[in-house]
């Protein structure tokens, strides 16, 4: 399928492990031009290099999305360096697990800040890149958990559903530029972030770190966890031509977990 992408511009987010990675290879796969941005420079240094080696075009930028000056110099960085953004891939790692009364005030606050607030300010520097060519493509990473609240995931189930809210307004808002906005609900994939959850679900629980990983694939229907690369080619799909009319839209993907209709 020709999807369209040839010579486009990306920046991805959370770009030098797990999800953000496999999206990162998959765009420029498609010839998209990724600038890569995340905390560890060492691993954007490596993924840039992985990208490099099937002739792709990765410039890594080292950044934290909790400082508002950094995201401006990641969104500078790719105009300076490719001419413009036609796409961005917001996202992050997740907030700490916890239940109400585990979070502090603090951790609230930090979580709006990166979970939240990094979203609103990439938006805030891309769109006038992409009003200028009328076309523009924003996906947002979040988590099934803004459909389907899980246990010890307060801070994520509340404040992600926020971003889901933005996405929404924002599609009637950017739709006469030709911009289309739309988050993935992504369900348990094979990333770092599910070993943390584990051990912190294992300790809770009192049981052991196999049998508490055992009940993550429990309630899927496929059996499994996601692989990144699934979940990669959703969202390279959605930058491309051929999701023009999508916008709005909450896609989630998640093996069947989520267990109502709508």
């Amino acid at each position: 399928m020709e999807l369209g992408l040839e010579g486009k511009v990306a920046i991805v987010g959370g770009a030098s492990k797990g999800l953000g990675r496999a999206v990162a290879l998959e765009l420029a796969k498609e010839g998209v031009k990724v600038v890569i941005a995340a905390r560890s420079e060492d691993k954007l240094q490596e993924v840039a290099e992985e990208i490099k080696k099937f002739g792709g075009e990765a410039l890594p930028v080292k950044a934290d999305f909790n400082m508002p000056g950094d995201i401006r110099m990641v969104v500078d960085r790719a105009s300076e360096k490719f001419g413009d953004v036609d796409i961005l891939v917001t996202n992050t790692g997740g907030p700490p697990a916890g239940n109400f009364f585990d979070i502090s005030d603090k951790q609230w606050m930090s979580t709006f800040n990166l979970t939240f607030m990094h979203v609103v300010r990439f938006i805030r520097h891309v769109v006038p890149h992409m009003q200028g060519k009328r076309w523009g493509r924003i996906i947002n990473l979040t988590s099934m958990t803004v459909k389907q609240p899980k246990d010890m995931l307060i801070l994520s189930n509340s404040i992600r559903a926020a971003v889901i809210g933005l996405a929404k307004s924002l599609s009637f808002e950017l739709a006469k530029y030709n911009i289309t906005v739309n988050n993935i609900a992504q369900g348990v994939f094979e990333t770092d972030r599910i070993v943390e959850l584990t051990e912190k679900r294992a300790e809770k629980a009192g049981i052991s770190y196999e049998e508490a990983l055992k009940e993550w694939t429990s309630n899927i229907p496929l059996g499994r966890m996601g692989h990144p690369g699934e979940l990669a080619a959703l969202v390279t799909f959605l930058a491309s031509e051929k999701a023009s009319f999508i916008t709005g839209a909450t896609i989630q993907i998640d093996g069947g977990e989520i267990k109502f209709v709508l």
